[in-house]
C-alpha cells in the first residue's frame, strides 16, 4: 500500500506535504530493523494501520492555526507525526516513557523537516505545558488517561470543537466510557475510509470538563 491512499482522502496536500508522507514509509522501515517500534506485520500496512488512522483524527477535526496538541504514549510518533505533517501551523508535543520510540520520532520528524514537532521521554503526567487538544491511540482504559491528562488544558479555546481529548480506539467502547463517567461523542471512522481495518476502529471526543 502506497502514500496514495492518504492522497485519495486528502486531496488539498501541498507537494511539500505530499514528499513528506512519502518518506514515511523508507523511515519507518529502515528504523524498524533497528529499533522496533511498528509490528512486523504492520509495517507493509504502514499507510492504512498507522498513518490513515492516525489523520483519523482529521475526519473529526481540522485544527486552527496555533492549535497546541499533545500526544500521550506516541510510540513510534502516531498519531501526532501524521498529523504534525498534515497541520504545519500547529504545534505538537509527542511524549512517551520509552526512550528508544521516542529516539525514533526524533530522528524521523528530523529527516522530514519538521519543525512543529517536539518530542520528549517523560510521562504524561509530568508533562507541565497546558495544550488544546490531547491526541492518543489507545494507551489505556480512559478513565484512568483522563486523570492524567485532565491539568492539561490551556483556557482559551478557539476551534470548532472544545478543548478535549481525541482518542482513537477500536471495539465496542460502551462499558469503557460509561465506565469514566464523561460526556463523550464517539465517531466511526468506517464512515469516512472503506478498508476492513476501519470496521470497528473510532474517534472519541471527550471535552474538558472544567
Amino acid at each position: 500500500m502506497s502514500a496514495d491512499i492518504l492522497f485519495e482522502h486528502f486531496p488539498a496536500l501541498s507537494t511539500v506535504q505530499k514528499d513528506q508522507f512519502t518518506r514515511l514509509e523508507s523511515l519507518y522501515k529502515e528504523w524498524n530493523e533497528k529499533i522496533n517500534v511498528v509490528s512486523r506485520k504492520d509495517i507493509d500496512e504502514l499507510y492504512v494501520r498507522h498513518v490513515l488512522h492516525s489523520l483519523g483524527i482529521a475526519k473529526v477535526i481540522d485544527f486552527k492555526p496555533g492549535t497546541k496538541i499533545l500526544d500521550v504514549g506516541t510510540g513510534g510518533g502516531f498519531p501526532g507525526i501524521p498529523l504534525a505533517i498534515l497541520f504545519p501551523k500547529c504545534q505538537f508535543h509527542l511524549v512517551d516513557s520509552i526512550g528508544k520510540k521516542i529516539k525514533v520520532v526524533n530522528e524521523v520528524k528530523d529527516a522530514l523537516g519538521l519543525k512543529n514537532v517536539t518530542a520528549e521521554q517523560t510521562r504524561a503526567e509530568q508533562v507541565t505545558e497546558k495544550y488544546h487538544f490531547v491526541v492518543s491511540r489507545a494507551v489505556t482504559r480512559m478513565k484512568p488517561f483522563y486523570q492524567w491528562i485532565k491539568s492539561k488544558f490551556a483556557p482559551d479555546s478557539f476551534n470548532e470543537l472544545n478543548n478535549g481529548v481525541l482518542y482513537l480506539k477500536g471495539g465496542d467502547l460502551k462499558e469503557e466510557l460509561k465506565e469514566s463517567r464523561l460526556p463523550y461523542q464517539s465517531i466511526s471512522l468506517s464512515e469516512y475510509f472503506s478498508d476492513p481495518f476501519f470496521d470497528t476502529k473510532k474517534v472519541v471526543y471527550i471535552p474538558i470538563v472544567r
